[in-house]
């Protein structure tokens, strides 16, 4: 790793499934569910769960409900369960090998955390993972306004400006070929793709050659490989 100063990552489905956080949403709205609506909670956490495996995403709740034939007051619901959602105090897992692959490349160099989405959010998942001793910068885009999220270059500026690193000799390791390594590229780092299987962008592909990553791995031990042979 001799000509990398610092590797920053992305955080949901790059160092933890975000599936997990998903589904610990959904149990968390299931539970709210059976209190205010008298539906059981088992049934709803099921019933969300086998919506999200179909390929539901965006309107869950509101689809949810209406298989329910819930009808009065149903925005209102559907907004109180996305904030249920939204504010639960998750508890996620780290993939296999990756406490071990940031206390190893720590030891080499300094490590960044980028990431989107609503910053009282993202902030959960990052403290549910207590990694803030492993990193020496993390940045919320949200922070920025949402137009800064990425593909946004503002991020990736800011996480480069806190670690004192000049682009060309960092690495950005991200999921999503629509916005992960477009700004990352545009500033001249270099960047992989951890596609892991069962991902939410793992059979996404890029719009365009600017948008692809330099590398693609699908393990973490792959992952490691090439960063200790740079």
């Amino acid at each position: 790793m001799s000509k990398l100063d610092a590797v920053i990552f992305d955080l949901d489905d790059t160092l933890y499934p975000e599936r997990s956080f998903v589904l610990s949403g959904f149990h968390a709205v299931a539970k709210w569910v059976e209190h205010t609506l008298a539906i059981p909670e088992e049934k709803t956490a099921r019933e969300l769960e086998a919506m999200y495996r179909q390929g539901v995403r965006g309107h869950t709740f509101r689809l949810w409900l209406e298989q329910q034939a819930v009808d009065g007051q149903r925005d209102e619901l559907v907004q109180q369960m996305v904030a249920v959602y939204r504010e639960h105090e998750p508890i996620l897992t780290l993939f296999d090998g990756i406490p071990e692959l940031l206390s190893d490349v720590g030891q080499r160099c300094k490590l960044g955390l980028i990431t989107d989405g609503y910053l009282t959010v993202q902030k959960r998942k990052w403290e549910s993972l207590h990694l803030d001793d492993a990193f020496h910068t993390v940045v919320f885009s949200d922070m920025f306004g949402r137009q800064h999220w990425k593909p946004s270059c503002v991020p990736f500026e800011a996480a480069l400006r806190t670690l004192q690193i000049a682009p060309e000799a960092a690495l950005y390791v991200g999921d999503n070929p629509a916005k992960d390594f477009l700004g990352a590229r545009q500033l001249g780092m270099k960047t992989i793709r951890f596609r892991s299987f069962g991902g939410e962008y793992a059979l996404a592909e890029p719009q365009s050659s600017r948008h692809a990553p330099d590398v693609t791995v699908d393990n973490v031990q792959c992952l490691r490989a090439y960063l200790f042979n740079l």
